[in-house]
């Protein structure tokens, strides 16, 4: 049984628990000079030109994407608060976190596996869980459409963290919740009686909440396993492929559409809407933020509106970069058709999914090296070659 308590955090505290710094890491790029590009972006190339050749240049090189992708697509993920507490009553944590005179709270539901042994590992679950979660493993369900709400453009910097930072914030629905995350966390590693091992966490959502749980994995570098599912354009989709799959006729989720559509992409994003090519990035890039960690992509080929060929092919060049850094295995897909958006088919994505548990959040020996898809798919406007058409490193 959760007992009540509150803990308190500082600022430095906070501070502590961030990704690291990189000190030696060039200034990050600001009104970059925007190129067209028909391809997927090199992830191995600095903006400058300069060529990534070792894991550490590697590190800077993400920096200098996670900033470019809030410049022009996501919005500016803030930093901790200067005051953070948290409070424990019964199964729900209730987070406080302050800064610029303003103070929001909200809450996180903890349910605690009947098996194993504290501290347990734990999946937060963006508005409720979607996919199966061990028997010794916590699931955390965070309340994202009310922390950022996303029920369309009416939406724009509405919910507990804009009252927060203001309604001016340019964070969008999906960085909100990927701070939200981060807070969580800090919440978490505070309060030691929640019974949740913080070095074992893994983030995960549906549709439009996988596109957040995605975002969420790569601008957290605390959360161990990422579980996008079925996320579509926004998510593990890459714009540029899925331009060229709706140019090829195939009614699929593109960037003009998902601007009109919701609060998902900040409003820098829109002027790519109909010219993705200028983009300096593409989702490659950032399912490889999350690289070296865990991350498991479940699809559903069934559903084209979801671009299925452009995750497949955008997966396919993320795990490019997870080969550069030697962890090709760490990376995976589980595509699997004949069922109902969000459903999850057990018999075939269960086994894979639970792979990637087992290795990341339980600590057991699996195989991991899953990239599967049913029916085949094949990317019918250009292969993977063509896409990623750059050298991939053997980085030291």
């Amino acid at each position: 049984m959760l007992v009540g308590l509150v803990s308190t955090l500082s600022l430095a505290s906070v501070a502590l628990a961030l990704s690291p710094s990189y000190n030696s890491c060039p200034a990050q790029p600001r009104n970059v000079a925007l190129k067209n590009n028909t391809h997927l972006p090199d992830p191995f190339t600095f903006e400058d030109g300069q060529k990534v050749k070792t894991k550490q240049q590697w590190q800077c090189r993400r920096e200098e994407l996670k900033s470019l992708f809030e410049e022009y697509e996501l919005g500016t993920l803030p930093g901790p608060p200067e005051h953070l507490s948290a409070s424990l009553n019964a199964s729900n944590l209730t987070i406080t976190a302050a800064t610029n005179g303003a103070t929001i709270s909200f809450s996180v539901n903890i349910t605690l596996p009947t098996t194993g042994k504290a501290p347990f590992p734990a999946v937060i679950a963006f508005d409720g869980l979607s996919i199966p979660v061990p028997s010794n493993v916590a699931t955390i369900v965070f309340a994202v459409s009310a922390f950022g709400v996303q029920n369309d453009p009416s939406s724009r910097d509405v919910g507990t963290f804009y009252d927060l930072f203001g309604h001016n914030a340019t964070a969008s629905a999906l960085m909100a919740w990927a701070w939200g995350v981060g807070r969580i966390i800090d919440a978490l590693e505070i309060t030691p009686s929640a019974k949740i091992n913080t070095k074992k966490l893994a983030v995960t959502g549906c549709s439009r909440n996988g596109k957040g749980a995605l975002v969420a994995g790569a601008f957290n570098d605390r959360i161990a396993l990422t579980i996008p599912q079925e996320s579509g354009s926004g998510g593990t989709s890459c714009w540029r492929i899925s331009d060229a799959m709706l140019r090829d006729n195939q009614s699929t989720q593109t960037a003009s559409e998902i601007v009109g559509e919701n609060v998902w992409e900040s409003l820098s994003f829109d002027q790519f809407a109909n010219d993705t090519d200028l983009l300096p990035f593409d989702h490659h890039e950032l399912l490889g933020l999350v690289a070296p960690r865990g991350l498991i992509v479940i699809d559903n080929s069934d559903y084209l509106w979801l671009g299925p060929e452009s995750s497949w092919g955008c997966t396919g060049a993320a795990r490019l970069i997870y080969s550069a850094l030697g962890v090709t295995d760490n990376i995976g897909l589980s595509n699997v058709a004949n069922h109902s958006h969000c459903a999850f088919p057990m018999a075939r994505e269960l086994p894979d999914l639970m792979a990637f548990y087992d290795k990341f959040l339980l600590n057991q020996p699996a195989n991991t090296d899953i990239f599967y898809a049913v029916p085949n798919i094949t990317l019918t406007v250009g292969d993977l070659a063509y896409w990623a058409n750059w050298k991939v490193p053997k980085l030291s």
